[in-house]
């Protein structure tokens, strides 16, 4: 991929597979915390790659998003979040999830 003329890459499609280190950094949360929310939060499940490099769909990152919605502004914790999911889904966290990429 050719960077553009301000040295960054260009955008990919909304649809894109994104790498752990893209999506760190959109979500502004260190790596190591996506792959721990993997552990803690089973609902997550990156495609993997040969040699175990993780692919995130779109609907990944919006659950993620959710995740970080849930534990970052709204302040409930690893085992209050697990409940949501246990209660409410993973459609419920996913939409929270886009609902914050939107700026609800």
């Amino acid at each position: 991929m050719d960077a553009g003329a301000d040295g960054r890459r260009p955008s990919k499609s909304p649809d894109a597979f994104r790498t752990i280190s893209e999506v760190a950094s959109d979500l502004d949360v260190p790596q190591h915390v996506l792959r721990h929310w993997e552990e803690v939060f089973g609902q997550v499940r990156p495609m993997r790659r040969a040699g175990g490099r993780r692919y995130y769909r779109p609907l990944d990152i919006d659950l993620l998003r959710g995740i970080r919605v849930l534990l970052y502004d709204q302040r409930y914790t690893t085992k209050g979040v697990q409940k949501i999911f246990k209660d409410e889904g993973v459609r419920y966290v996913s939409e929270l999830g886009r609902r914050a990429a939107a700026g609800f």
